[in-house]
């Protein structure tokens, strides 16, 4: 039976959506949330951004600080992740022979981020090589740890890694970094909403997350959050009025990054009505949301494990709300790009009415496909993938 709660978004009917992880889904409240703020801002352009912009944004940020337990002047937003993460990078003065920490289950365009200001200042990028299918989360604390050297400056890693949707130990190996003198960034993009995030508590360098995804606010809301010490050190990768306009009261961190130039803040207006509305939605709010959720990508990556004939590739503690599991090889041999798309994502769009990705990991004919779970899936849709596998991907 289809989800009670599918008719809170406004989702393609007939179309059996497990790829909520890509890009998110807005739910339809809070689509009307966002019209209402532009209404506003189109109603008086100069009266919203001019004057009342600031009051906005530290109403929403002071909600997004509650959530993540963090403390608000250490927020600021971004349009996503990627963003925080060059920001971050690109405020960075590195010397020849600095080494950045990367993994190989890292986001590509963060990746690449880390690789343009490493070849930039004659820096070099080390890839910590991540396994996959992995027993349990200490593989994954004990590579890290491995590959710091006395010349590793940072290390960039993913809190829900895209392609294998493992959620890192993170308290545990960021402490250890720092004890060695190690500063973290955390591409945290799936994190916000899918798990219960304290990011005082965490003490990362840098931490960067989407609201868009797993919060469900619209496409264009992220946050940046930045340990107090280090923020005079952050710019935004956008510099503009706030670089010579001081606000008595704020700092220069929250000043610049409030102002980027002209754009729709409608969706950070709208970080307030997203957490309410799912707050209110399910007894439990939240916790009962991520539990459900959780439990529901479980559900479905035992079905097409069954399917596949193969072993879970990871122990449940290491899963929120996306898993992804490996398919036998692909035809392709040749290399992808991001904006690809793998054969069989297509065939299983085009026969099956399944949006689900399907990426070549960690390089073809090798893939993985990943499920995401949210409150508009049910059961159902992951047996119908699971049936449709069977047969697609048969000796």
């Amino acid at each position: 039976m289809p989800s009670q709660h599918a008719s809170h978004w406004g989702l393609e009917p007939g179309v059996r959506f497990l790829n909520h992880g890509s890009f998110g889904a807005c739910p339809t409240a809070v689509l009307e949330a966002q019209s209402r703020y532009r209404a506003e801002l189109e109603g008086q352009p100069v009266r919203f951004m001019a004057r009342e912009i600031g009051e906005r944004l530290d109403v929403s940020r002071g909600a997004l600080a509650r959530f993540v337990h963090a403390d608000a002047q250490d927020l600021v937003f971004v349009q996503n992740a990627t963003t925080g993460v060059n920001s971050v990078l690109r405020s960075m003065e590195l010397a020849p022979g600095d080494e950045l920490l990367v993994t190989n289950q890292g986001y590509n365009a963060c990746s690449n981020a880390a690789r343009y200001v490493a070849e930039r200042a004659g820096a070099k990028v080390v890839v910590v090589d991540l396994p996959f299918p992995i027993k349990d989360s200490g593989e994954a604390t004990e590579r890290v740890l491995a590959a710091v050297t006395p010349r590793t400056r940072l290390a960039l890693l993913d809190h829900i890694t895209s392609p294998t949707a493992l959620v890192l130990p993170l308290a545990e190996i960021v402490p250890v970094l720092r004890e060695r003198g190690v500063e973290s960034l955390i591409d945290g993009a799936h994190a916000p909403g899918m798990l219960d995030l304290d990011l005082n508590a965490l003490g990362a360098a840098y931490y960067t997350g989407n609201c868009h995804k797993w919060m469900c606010t619209p496409k264009g809301s992220a946050l940046l959050w930045v340990r107090r010490e280090l923020q005079g050190s952050v710019r935004p990768a956008v510099i503009s009025h706030g670089a010579n306009t001081p606000q008595p009261g704020r700092s220069r961190y929250l000043t610049e990054f409030d102002w980027c130039g002209t754009g729709d803040p409608t969706a950070v207006l709208c970080v307030p009505d997203a957490i309410r509305f799912f707050e209110e939605l399910l007894p439990g709010g939240w916790a009962a949301l991520r539990k459900h959720n959780h439990d529901l990508a479980l559900a479905g990556r035992a079905l097409l494990c069954d399917a596949l004939g193969i072993e879970a590739p990871a122990p449940d503690d290491m899963i929120g709300s996306i898993a992804s599991v490996p398919l036998p090889p692909g035809a392709s041999a040749g290399p992808m790009g991001a904006f690809d798309v793998e054969p069989l994502q297509s065939r299983l769009e085009r026969e099956h009415r399944i949006e689900v990705p399907i990426h070549p990991w960690p390089a073809p004919p090798a893939r993985l496909l990943r499920i995401s779970a949210q409150l508009y899936n049910a059961r159902e849709d992951y047996q119908v993938l699971a049936d449709a596998l069977s047969v697609a991907c048969a000796p």
